[in-house]
């Protein structure tokens, strides 16, 4: 670095200036300042399944992953993600060179972008977006083009009249992401269909971030993937932290045609190389549990979002019912409030929660400066400690 220009510098400053240190790092730190409960952040407060843990002990101790795995992944994780493709969703991928392991999804989402896109390519997202898209974007060098998902009738729903406008000769590639974080609108087979005749007719590509895919409360969640003219343009992603409750591992994948793989494992390479070895094979055991453990879970966080749900309701707020992921999105204005990042930062003094403004989330502010999301992926008694001290502000 000692080389570098004093020219240069302020263009590596400038591309990722604007983002800053992420809203949930600086919520967490909040959280911990004033000792409050932290509904902010998505992670899960228990651990996952024990046999999954120690599978991963038991990985370590057979000294399985402890050295470099294989840059694509371990086959054993690699042939566990096809598998679980085909018998959840019908759709076959040749484990050799259409699966990609990656450091959780971001990775594989900022891998996906640095291999797809040339500086100027627009990207069209759906916002709010979980942060690491635009940042992501941005050091692609391209740009993003927001498509803002609004309320109606207590839901976020998409409006492809306005998805199909956003679309020009520019566009590269289309980045959906269902269930929907923050929202937790879960895409009807009716707009994913719109979606991939869309992106047929202009030949982009399509980017899906599926990692809540497990975690539809209402209605089912349907892969981009395997509507007619998607395979072989659409890179979808997932993960295991969401699913199977062990964020920490930070073990993702890429699944995809033979030559969109083989794009992104070029970046990929170049980020982390290989992570998480013995996780890896954990991984692999959890995906082959049965339909009743996705069941089970999937049962006990719908009655955690509905618990939470009607402590939110009972403090004042306006609910967005969500149909999918950990986080339940809630409107502040019959608080007579009008700047979430303001009524955030003053929560954690107010009752002790803290939560995380959507408005971050947001190429412009203003369209969601009254939205607050809070996460319920959390224990019962936690919720409801949250719920009860967060009805101080109904008084």
């Amino acid at each position: 670095m000692s080389g570098m220009t004093s020219s240069a510098r302020p263009f590596l400053n400038r591309r990722l200036a604007e983002f800053g240190t992420t809203i949930f790092a600086e919520m967490s730190a909040l959280a911990v300042s004033t000792g409050s409960i932290n509904l902010g952040q998505g992670f899960p407060d228990t651990d996952g399944p024990e046999e999954i843990r120690e599978a991963a002990v038991r990985a370590l101790r057979e000294g399985r992953g402890n050295q470099y795995p294989p840059g694509p992944g371990v086959p054993e994780l690699r042939a566990a993600v096809a598998d679980h493709q085909v018998r959840r969703y019908g759709l076959a991928w040749d484990p050799d060179t259409e699966v990609l392991v990656t450091a959780g999804a971001t990775e594989a989402i900022a891998a996906t972008l640095l291999a797809l896109l040339e500086p100027g390519d627009e990207v069209v997202a759906l916002e709010p977006y979980y942060d690491s898209y635009a940042a992501c974007i941005a050091m692609a060098g391209g740009r993003r083009v927001a498509v803002t998902l609004r309320p109606h009738e207590g839901a976020f729903r998409l409006d492809l009249d306005e998805l199909r406008a956003a679309v020009t000769e520019h566009t590269r590639l289309l980045l959906i992401n269902t269930p929907h974080n923050p929202t937790g609108t879960v895409l009807t087979r009716e707009e994913l269909t719109a979606v991939a005749e869309l992106a047929v007719e202009r030949d982009l590509l399509v980017v899906t971030d599926e990692v809540y895919e497990h975690l539809v409360y209402d209605g089912a969640h349907h892969p981009l993937a395997a509507l007619p003219g998607m395979r072989e343009r659409t890179v979808s992603i997932s993960s295991s932290g969401k699913t199977f409750s062990f964020t920490g591992w930070k073990v993702g994948w890429v699944t995809a045609a033979a030559p969109l793989v083989t794009a992104v494992r070029s970046a990929k390479q170049f980020l982390t190389y290989v992570s998480a070895g013995p996780f890896q094979y954990a991984v692999a055991e959890a995906l082959r549990l049965p339909d009743s453990y996705f069941d089970g879970l999937r049962a006990d966080l719908r009655r955690k979002r509905d618990l939470l749900g009607d402590g939110l309701r009972a403090a004042g707020f306006q609910v967005h019912q969500p149909q999918g992921t950990y986080f339940i999105t809630t409107d502040i204005s019959p608080f007579g409030e009008k700047d979430a990042y303001a009524f955030c930062r003053a929560l954690p003094e107010r009752c002790g929660v803290v939560a995380v403004p959507n408005s971050v989330f947001y190429d412009d502010p203003h369209a969601g400066r009254t939205q607050v999301r809070f996460a319920f992926c959390k224990k019962d008694e936690l919720l409801q400690e949250a719920a009860d001290r967060l009805r101080v502000l109904a008084a």
